[in-house]
């Protein structure tokens, strides 16, 4: 489901899209020190950028340096890490572990189920220390696998529910900032859940999945709706970002919300339209 919040490369400047790749190898290399190297197999762009939110809305010390690894070995790359790098790494872990669960239930998939085991031991050192964080993702996996049991076409409380755990986790600490930081999670929730369920569509109605949209996608309005949907969710997360007092990497972080996460749907667009124009079903 996740993946959908990254940049736009070709709008940062040189310096911000090293910053970017900065930060990325920040998480890469705080997941490979906390966990080991299977620890770095579900990193996302997505707990990137809630890494470079947190960094910049708390602005705590930074760590930074250059260094070679396993994935870059022949040229130092920059890298950067701080407290809120920690947080990330974890729920990085939390979530990886729950997909490979959930990718072993629907498709009986041996990689995912391996991938589960070796997450296992490290789950439950996360389950420890964040035990509300881990609990409301378990929360979220039960529901979710109820409403799709029972075959209930409610987009709306499929993409709250992700909402409501998007919010839990982007509310890392309880202070004076958690509650414009849950409504911003809340809202990208809604948004991840809303793309993952439109990209899907085609692929879930060929193999008869659980999709809410697909009674929606009969609809002569159906295209509009969609982008209008993920228009107002975003516009919503923004918002509430627009009120944080956020300096340290808020062009990065523009750049994330209000064009990196449309590049996943603009591509669908593109694809799509090609495929139309040959005649093909898109």
């Amino acid at each position: 489901m996740f993946g959908y919040v990254t940049v736009n490369r070709q709008e940062l400047t040189r310096e911000e899209y090293y910053r970017f790749r900065a930060v990325y190898c920040g998480l890469c290399r705080t997941l490979r020190r906390q966990f080991g190297g299977v620890g770095r197999m579900g990193l996302s762009f997505d707990m990137t950028f809630l890494a470079m939110l947190l960094n910049a809305l708390y602005e705590p010390e930074e760590e930074s340096g250059y260094e070679r690894c396993a994935l870059h070995p022949l040229r130092p790359h920059p890298y950067v890490n701080s407290a809120p790098f920690e947080y990330a790494a974890d729920l990085n872990i939390a979530l990886s572990y729950h997909k490979c669960l959930d990718n072993w239930a629907d498709d009986k998939n041996p990689a995912a189920a391996a991938g589960a085991k070796l997450l296992e031991r490290h789950y439950r050192a996360v389950s420890a220390r964040r035990p509300e964080k881990c609990a409301a993702i378990e929360a979220w996996l039960k529901r979710q696998g109820e409403i799709e049991r029972e075959g209930t076409m409610d987009v709306d409380l499929c993409a709250n529910l992700t909402g409501s755990l998007l919010g839990e986790l982007y509310a890392w600490k309880d202070d004076e900032w958690s509650e414009g930081l849950r409504a911003m999670g809340e809202s990208m929730g809604r948004f991840i859940y809303f793309m993952d369920a439109y990209e899907d569509l085609p692929g879930d109605e060929k193999r008869n999945r659980f999709n809410p949209l697909r009674t929606l996608s009969q609809q002569e309005d159906y295209e509009a709706m969609c982008r209008d949907a993920l228009t107002m969710f975003l516009a919503d997360c923004t918002e509430q970002f627009e009120q944080l007092p956020i300096l340290r990497d808020a062009s990065i972080l523009r750049n994330i919300l209000y064009s990196g996460a449309w590049s996943r749907y603009a591509q669908l667009q593109t694809r799509r339209n090609k495929a139309r124009g040959k005649g093909e079903k898109p």
